[in-house]
């Protein structure tokens, strides 16, 4: 698969930035709003937002459970902030009504490094990423509070009051970041999600 078709979910967030994103890294992406939009992809992005939002927008949009059901066929996911905590079988401070769509085996805190004004950009050592540190831009980020004993851990935060909370993760063909390398002009992570998807 030279060139994979990967699906930005289009419902709110940085889609745009997803999708160039993708191009620069050698796939093909498109934005998902509808259940055949999502049958033609071999892969998903679920970009950052406002997850309680989303959730119900994916129920508005009938995405929930084709959604649902591609990911438990192996369908491989990227999701980052929200899209990570979209992702996760549990979600600590959200609402009761909120969907998620069980994609790794993970308990992740809604914005837990705090308020829009608590955002901030680190260096990360990130596993799978060769070369010098991941730059990553935190904006009302999730943390992993717990990972699965199949879930991969890919990058801790280094120092500061949250050293050594887990940022990026890996279960099988799903990744996730807290925080948003569509932002800063470093392509490896995408590079990475779109080998990930190329060898499935």
């Amino acid at each position: 698969m030279s060139e994979p078709t990967i699906g930005v979910l289009a419902l709110q967030g940085d889609v745009r930035e997803h999708l160039a994103a993708l191009e620069a890294s050698g796939a093909r992406g498109i934005g998902i709003r509808r259940p055949t939009e999502l049958d033609a992809v071999d892969g998903v992005i679920i970009p950052g937002g406002e997850s309680t939002t989303m959730s119900t927008l994916l129920s508005v949009f009938d995405l929930l459970e084709p959604l649902r059901a591609r990911l438990k066929d192996g369908l491989p996911a990227y999701g980052s902030c929200a899209g990570m905590i979209l992702l996760a079988t549990e979600i600590l401070d959200t609402r009761p009504d909120a969907q998620h769509l069980d994609g790794l085996d993970i308990t992740v805190r809604r914005n837990a490094f705090g308020r829009q004004v608590d955002s901030f950009e680190t260096d990360l050592d990130f596993a799978g990423i060769a070369g010098d540190p991941v730059r990553a831009v935190f904006i009302r980020a999730p943390w992993v509070e717990r990972v699965g004993p199949a879930v991969e851990v890919l990058a801790t935060v280094p120092q500061g009051p949250a050293e050594g909370r887990v940022v990026a993760v890996r279960q099988a063909n799903v990744m996730a970041t807290s925080f948003h390398p569509e932002v800063t002009g470093d392509r490896r992570v995408h590079r990475l999600f779109v080998d990930l998807v190329r060898s499935v």
